[in-house]
């Protein structure tokens, strides 16, 4: 079991799932704002950019495919 914090909201996932998996399991898919709307995952590959958050202070993080750590601090990215 791994705890992360996402805009102060903890959330709890299984070892090995992405940052990704554990909001999409909590029932949160769309966590980046963007001029066209709030976004969430789209390819889950990493190919679209959609998912990207800011992950301890790292900016620009794909959520699809960056495993979550537990501790892991997350922030939504507001993006134009």
């Amino acid at each position: 079991m791994i705890r992360i914090t996402v805009d102060d909201e903890r959330f709890e996932g299984r070892d090995g799932q992405t940052i990704a998996g554990v909001l999409i399991g909590a029932g949160r898919i769309a966590w980046r704002t963007a001029q066209t709307g709030e976004r969430g995952v789209f390819c889950g590959i990493g190919v679209c950019h959609d998912c990207l958050v800011t992950v301890n202070g790292l900016s620009g993080v794909r959520a699809c495919q960056r495993a979550a750590a537990d501790g892991d601090v997350i922030e939504r990215e507001v993006r134009a």
